[in-house]
Parts: C-alpha cells; structure tokens; sequence
C-alpha cells in the first residue's frame, strides 16, 4: 500500500460517526487535522492512544489541531467506546478500510510474530489546505501523542 508524505493532499472521505452522522474531511479545511488510525476500540492498547489523545485535546485545539479517530468499528461501537473513555473528538466507522486504503493505514504488519493484514496504527497531520504535514505509521500507542507533540512544536501542557 502506497504511504502518504509531506506534500500530499490527503484523499477526501465522508464516513459515519459515533453521534449517528457523518464527517467529511473537506469540511474541517481551514484547521489543522490530526487523523489517526487504529485497530479497535475498547482494547488495551487503542484505549490507552484514545484517552491520551482526549488528555491531550485542549492543548492541541489551542494550537488550531482538530482530532479525528479512524477504525473499522461500526458507529454503535465507537459510540459505546466514545462514551465509556469521555472521549469528546470525532470518531468515524471505516468497516471496508477503503480510507485506510488510501491513506496507507491497512496493509501488512507484523502482530505477535506473524504477519497479518489489518490496521497499521498511523497518524497524518493536515494543514488547513488539506496537504499532509507529518505522517508517521507503525506508531506505538503508548507515547504516541507525546512524541507527536514534540514534532509539531507543541509544548507540554
């Protein structure tokens, strides 16, 4: 699968939310957009990414960045998972990964030792054109936000 780069425009998509509606990227221009992807909500580690992106939010959307977390979850599942971790940023349902398609975010990786197609835990920074700022794939879910703080600039908060 194809990776996004600095300098890409990143492919446009709608999809359902946890909320029961829909988010379509290009409506977001004019911020920052922080897209991640990652395997499934409710589990150990996608728990740990998601509430570190929720601690971290307000310090993020003081600097113009929008969150936006992407899963093959259907919509009822992340509204479950949204509603148990007080996660207050948008969650879209990707159950044919056709975005995660695009973006390079499903494909080959390795899971306990054997290589296995799914989900590959990814973040892409948008600036407010829609172009790619920063994409980072194979990311770890704990330290993540921390580390991607420290690369866009973000001081601590």
């Amino acid at each position: 699968m194809p990776r996004l780069s600095a300098g890409d425009t990143a492919p446009d998509f709608t999809l359902p939310t946890a909320d029961g509606g829909t988010l379509t990227l290009s409506e977001l221009r004019g911020q920052h957009v922080v897209v991640y992807f990652y395997p499934a909500a409710g589990t150990p580690g996608c728990t740990k990414q998601a509430c570190d992106f929720r601690d971290n939010l307000a310090s993020l959307q003081s600097h113009g960045y929008r969150v936006v977390g992407v899963s093959p979850d259907s919509p009822a599942k992340l509204a479950r998972f949204a509603e148990a971790e007080d996660l207050s940023f948008p969650l879209v349902s990707d159950p044919e990964h056709t975005v995660m398609e695009q973006w390079g975010a499903w494909g080959e990786k390795k899971l306990y030792g054997k290589v296995v197609t799914g989900v590959i835990r990814s973040t892409v920074v948008l600036d407010p054109a829609g172009v790619v700022e920063l994409a980072q794939y194979n990311v770890k879910a704990t330290g993540h936000v921390a580390k991607l703080r420290r690369d866009l600039g973000i001081d601590a908060a």
